[in-house]
């Protein structure tokens, strides 16, 4: 009876100690976008020296950044159509690698393909910016060439669409890589008695059964990829308005907040968090509807 008191005791302790850790990461994240909405909303609704201020329809809806406007509307763009290229191309890649490492590869190989992806994930940002301005510049710089176009030394929406294809594709491979391996061996020799080929059980039984942590994985990705500053700042040019055309220069939502933070002051300074406001909405509202697009495929599973 003692033993049991103690035990249940125990349990008690340990889940008031969970309760506690899980407020604690709770009130960070709640502080943390408390301070960001605090610091977003001041240049619209107080003066700054000079009588300066912020207008928020000519900040939602004007395309041009500058020190007048601050005008998001086309870096809202940019954003949108840089990471919706990245995703859409990286997606089958990922699928792919992450089927060829679980189904078709030698167990050896699969066993160092899946460990080089693991490592490829684990990759600091600024790696893969170094390596875009050291190498993916200047390629897509020489390659502009051929076709008698000119680019600022490669900086350009090709080069960053490049680059975040290498930062979200290992991401997606890993989780699509775990939701395959969950496929169960009857599944898939109940597919192959029925005479299905094993290109048809793949991509029928394994890939379909894993839709459901696919579209995690690429929620998972289009978020890296959103939130994703220091990488693409170095790679992009930072244009400060529309600029979709693969070998122009162009900017970001993250790459603008980057761009002389230190060095901001004021209004210039507090725009920035203006703009993560955004940034947030943008990444919940594309969370939300990748949700609700997975239910609606993953409905009959």
């Amino acid at each position: 009876m003692k033993d049991t008191n103690f035990k249940l005791l125990i349990d008690k302790i340990v889940q008031i100690i969970f309760m506690i850790i899980s407020l604690i990461c709770a009130s960070f994240i709640i502080f943390i976008i408390f301070f960001i909405l605090l610091q977003g909303v001041r240049p619209f609704v107080i003066k700054y020296p000079n009588n300066e201020t912020a207008s928020l329809f000519k900040f939602l809806f004007s395309i041009n950044y500058d020190n007048k406007t601050y005008g998001i509307l086309g870096l809202v763009i940019n954003t949108l159509f840089i990471v919706f290229i990245a995703s859409l191309i990286a997606l089958p890649l990922s699928v792919l690698t992450a089927l060829f490492i679980v189904r078709i590869a030698p167990i050896k190989i699969s066993k160092v393909m899946e460990s080089i992806v693991e490592l490829l994930a684990s990759i600091p940002s600024i790696i893969f910016g170094l390596f875009g301005v050291g190498f993916i510049n200047p390629l897509i710089r020489d390659f502009a060439l051929l076709f008698n176009l000119q680019t600022a030394g490669g900086v350009s929406v090709l080069s960053t669409i490049i680059v975040l294809i290498m930062m979200i594709t290992p991401t997606i491979t890993l989780l699509s890589i775990t939701s395959m391996k969950a496929a169960k061996d009857d599944t898939i020799l109940a597919s192959l008695a029925l005479g299905a080929s094993k290109t048809q059980t793949d991509f029928k039984i394994v890939v379909n059964g894993a839709k459901s942590g696919i579209f995690a994985a690429l929620i998972l990705g289009i978020g890296r990829a959103l939130g994703e500053a220091t990488a693409v700042s170095m790679v992009c040019g930072g244009a400060k308005t529309i600029s979709i055309l693969l070998f122009s220069p162009t900017g970001t939502l993250t790459s603008t907040m980057m761009q002389g933070f230190h060095e901001s002051s004021g209004i210039n300074y507090d725009i920035r968090f203006s703009i993560g406001i955004v940034l947030i909405l943008i990444i919940l509202i594309s969370n939300v509807l990748l949700n609700l697009l997975k239910k609606r495929l993953c409905r009959y599973e």
